[in-house]
């Protein structure tokens, strides 16, 4: 049993429980976590997958409820194909409108059985608000630089120095992306964590002009010069936002 409080005591700690659980209550009300979205239909496209949203076309799918491989019980498969030289497929699940939020994790497991297959594999995360758009673009550039990269609206694709290489094949990789949209108005890169090894990015750039209001998560694969056939799964992919 606790020892009896003096009066003034007890008013003080009961305050300080008080504002306490006001802080959590506010903290968590702020955040809203997006989750299991590799368990719903994503839009998806071929040719606004390449530069400047005119590229050659792919074949691609997505296929759900995959039970294997998997770690929900639940993954998506993502495929690409075709005949033409690196040609793209895109692929992105929006959430609905979420002005208020400043901060974003962008988390999910990948799996792929034949990673020389890929260019490169791509995850995003996009906000329009107030007639700004935020693209937090990064990609595992592994065929060029070997690096993550990072889009800039103003420059493109920018490497950031991290190593990314060619993914281990039938192993599952836990990759993690934070992103701000700073109280200046721009993108800032805050850092990615592959399989349990966190890299501070810290890459700050414009926004770009838009007239709607979104937020959403975004994947897509490229293929190489062969256009080799591969697939890649996602799983327990999340989006919290704060």
């Amino acid at each position: 049993m606790f020892p009896p409080m003096k009066r003034t005591t007890q008013r003080a700690w009961i305050f300080a429980v008080a504002m306490t659980a006001l802080i959590l209550v506010g903290t968590a009300s702020a955040s809203t976590t997006y989750s299991s979205v590799q368990k719903t239909k994503w839009a998806s496209c071929t040719t606004c997958a390449g530069a400047n949203g005119s590229g050659p076309t792919a074949s691609y799918s997505q296929t759900l409820y995959i039970s294997s491989p998997s770690l929900s019980g639940s993954s998506s498969k993502f495929s690409i194909g075709g005949s033409k030289a690196y040609a793209n497929a895109l692929w992105w699940k929006q959430l609905g409108a979420n002005s208020a939020a400043h901060n974003f994790k962008y988390d999910l497991y990948f799996y792929i059985k034949t990673p020389s297959a890929a260019q490169s594999l791509e995850f995003d995360v996009n906000q329009s608000v107030n007639g700004k758009k935020y693209i937090f673009g990064t990609e595992c550039d592994i065929k060029n630089t070997g690096t993550w990269r990072v889009w800039s609206a103003q420059y493109s694709w920018r490497s950031t120095g991290i190593p990314c290489h060619v993914p281990t094949a039938y192993k599952w990789h836990h990759l993690t992306w934070q992103f701000q949209r700073t109280s200046g108005g721009n993108v800032k890169f805050i850092s990615v964590t592959l399989d349990g090894k966190t890299s501070y990015v810290n890459r700050i750039y414009a926004p770009k002009s838009s007239s709607v209001k979104e937020l959403n998560v975004a994947f897509q694969m490229d293929g190489n010069k062969y256009m080799t056939d591969y697939s890649v799964w996602l799983d327990k992919v999340s989006l919290t936002a704060w």
